[in-house]
């Protein structure tokens, strides 16, 4: 590989890898849209089942388009038997986001459209796995604390079903609300790493099944989904606000990495951070609890004094999950509950127009070696 065009870029920075009409982010203006839709405008007005239909279909449905795909969701969002045995078989200790995985590649066994490829085979699949990733979250978290699982309620919103199976209680419409701006916000972001692990599998042709479980296990990483797990236990670590300094310069100087700040693309706020910062604010003064945002506020003034790095969106949902009483251990399962309405519309995509993706690697090693009978090596 001697052209320039060749030389290998680090990470893929800043590499054009597909064309999308799903979303797009703008680093140097801090945007991001969704098929023509500015984050601000949907976070305020939209909900998430909109939000779906939006990425699936590249524009908002009509109100009985939106009823339509309502039902839809609300009759996919049962669980098989086998896989409320298989939840129940999984050690309680697991990782929930390893639980997702596992149980979501077993979904692909019970599902006797599994291996249709056809345009509308996928949709369906689509419905189903947006459907159940809720339920399956918070069916293994009730289970894992020795209570039996609560069922889907019709009617509810995936947000409310959320809060409803989880809690097994009425969910009230603040919390609703912000757990659904929460998956609005999460819903898509280009191509991530998730994402791009998901249409690579998708580009061989795989089923959407193993195209997710590939997204899955990419949205598992520390450096992506994993982030905002990180940033409550730095926060539960310092434990009070005059500790956020001396604790943030120590990182610091120490070289720490210190997770919920700087982004790949943006170089000014993230849009979603916005969101989330206000709600982890609102929720702290409604609960009477503000410890949490009151030290995410520090930090984040003391990062960007000193580094000059902007909040990112793992970094305000963090003390926002935390304030609504949500498990720490279930803020990327979280994560994928939104981002599984984004998958689904990019393995659609690359379906619809694939070509395999297959990018080329510049060797660096040696050359020119000669073969060593094995007795002869030293």
């Amino acid at each position: 590989m001697s052209s320039d065009a060749n030389v290998a870029k680090a990470g893929l920075e800043g590499v054009v890898a597909a064309q999308s009409s799903i979303s797009d982010v703008n680093g140097i203006e801090g945007r991001l849209i969704y098929a023509g839709y500015d984050i601000h405008d949907l976070a305020r007005h939209a909900t998430f089942e909109e939000i779906i239909y939006l990425l699936w279909n590249l524009r908002l449905p009509t109100r009985s388009e939106l009823n339509e795909l309502k039902q839809q969701i609300s009759q996919a969002s049962q669980l098989p038997p086998e896989i409320h045995q298989l939840i129940r078989a999984i050690p309680a200790t697991a990782s929930p986001m390893d639980m997702l995985r596992t149980v979501v590649s077993a979904l692909a066994l019970y599902d006797a459209e599994a291996g249709d490829m056809s345009s509308a085979a996928n949709l369906r699949k689509a419905v189903r796995l947006t459907a159940r990733f809720p339920i399956i979250v918070t069916t293994f978290q009730r289970v894992r604390n020795g209570l039996e699982p609560v069922e889907p309620r019709p009617g509810l919103s995936i947000a409310g079903n959320f809060l409803y199976t989880l809690n097994g209680a009425e969910p009230d419409e603040v919390a609703t609300r912000t757990i659904d701006v929460a998956l609005v916000l999460h819903a898509d972001h280009e191509l991530n790493a998730s994402t791009f692990a998901a249409r690579v599998t998708a580009a061989t042709l795989s089923d959407m099944y193993s195209a997710i479980v590939s997204a899955i296990g990419t949205l598992k990483g520390p450096l992506h989904g994993g982030a905002n797990e990180g940033v409550i236990k730095n926060l539960l670590e310092i434990g009070s606000l005059e500790n956020v300094e001396p604790w943030v310069l120590n990182a610091f100087a120490n070289k720490a990495k210190i997770m919920g700040f700087g982004h790949r693309v943006y170089r000014t706020e993230d849009p979603r951070a916005t969101h989330l910062r206000e709600m982890s604010r609102q929720l702290g003064e409604r609960t009477g609890e503000t410890k949490w945002y009151d030290m995410s506020q520090r930090m984040e003034e003391v990062v960007k004094r000193e580094k000059h790095l902007n909040a990112n969106v793992d970094f305000y949902s963090a003390s926002t999950y935390y304030a609504l009483g949500i498990p720490t251990d279930l803020f990327t399962p979280i994560f994928a509950c939104s981002r599984i309405s984004g998958w689904t519309a990019h393995v659609l995509e690359q379906y619809a127009s694939n070509r395999l993706i297959r990018p080329r690697a510049e060797y660096v090693g040696p050359r020119d070696l000669q073969y060593v009978p094995l007795d002869e090596r030293a």
